[in-house]
């Protein structure tokens, strides 16, 4: 009796409480066919953690990473239209996103992220989508706060402030001082930004300096441009990879002059779906092209 009862105990231990846990981890029914199917998954998913983590080692070890990587987010709505969502549910998936990717970014030793958040041609989009944009940037300041603490990050926010919500605003301002004295990890974010517009005021700017006689045009350079620029916040204005999800070639007006050393990265993955993986094949690419090339790492 007793040798039955240890039996059935052990049946239980070994195959079916794991069968139940698996079946309702795939959410199919208990067979064999699925025992093994969760085992397989369970082998192929470690496999490629190895993989990317061997890659990891690869790209911290060679110590080519870019300074600074500024990055535009594209493809929330398309990422919605293939799921037969709203679009409000593409930008909220792509806020999810968001610090996910900026971790990992620090993590791997890169010191300033910038993110092409809200261009200046976006208000032309509908108004329901445009106020829930607002909104949304509202809601990510007030719910990561704790995060940029945490994690010391430097905040900045660029371009032109005049449209923005007095209430997305305020929350800027107090997010930018509270962040201000943190080393090490820098976050820019553009909102309402024009790449057109920051070389714009900051011709203006020069044109008031040599006017008011504080700089002769003539000692006008590409350095005193780079300093009037709305990248003077970063120990690292000019970003040395670009990256654009979606597979669009073309930076949209996003850091016009900022670019012009980038390396540019067009990777065919919608926001949403750029994660750890993507990065590190972005990094990889960038660590070939400083090899192949000598570019300024």
């Amino acid at each position: 009796m007793v040798y039955m009862f240890s039996i059935v105990l052990t049946f239980f231990a070994l195959v079916l409480i794991p069968g139940l846990f698996i079946s309702r981890r795939l959410s199919v029914p208990l067979s064999f066919r699925n025992i093994l199917r969760f085992i397989k998954l369970t082998a192929s998913r470690n496999e490629d953690e190895e993989e990317r983590n061997d890659k990891r080692g690869t790209i911290m070890g060679e110590k080519r990473l870019p300074k600074h990587v500024a990055i535009i987010l594209d493809g929330n709505r398309r990422w919605a239209k293939k799921r037969g969502l709203g679009t409000s549910k593409g930008h909220k998936a792509g806020a999810r996103k968001l610090m996910e990717n900026v971790k990992d970014c620090f993590s791997m030793g890169i010191n300033t992220v910038s993110l092409f958040a809200f261009s200046t041609e976006n208000w032309a989009r509908p108004e329901d989508e445009v106020n829930g944009l607002m909104f949304m940037f509202e809601e990510y300041l007030r719910s990561e706060r704790h995060v940029f603490r945490r994690e010391k990050m430097k905040i900045s926010f660029i371009g032109n402030r005049t449209k923005i919500p007095q209430s997305l605003l305020g929350l800027i301002r107090e997010t930018e001082e509270a962040t201000k004295s943190y080393e090490g990890k820098h976050l820019i974010i553009a909102i309402d930004y024009s790449g057109k517009f920051d070389i714009l005021q900051a011709c203006k700017s020069l044109a008031k300096k040599a006017k008011n006689g504080l700089i002769q045009v003539e000692d006008i350079d590409e350095g005193m441009m780079d300093k009037e620029l709305m990248t003077n916040c970063s120990e690292f204005p000019n970003p040395d990879l670009l990256i654009r999800t979606s597979g669009e070639q073309r930076i949209s007006n996003f850091f016009l002059w900022q670019s012009a050393y980038s390396e540019l990265y067009f990777p065919n993955v919608l926001w949403p779906d750029f994660g750890n993986a993507e990065y590190l094949d972005a990094f990889t690419w960038y660590q070939q092209r400083q090899r192949r090339f000598g570019r300024r790492i």
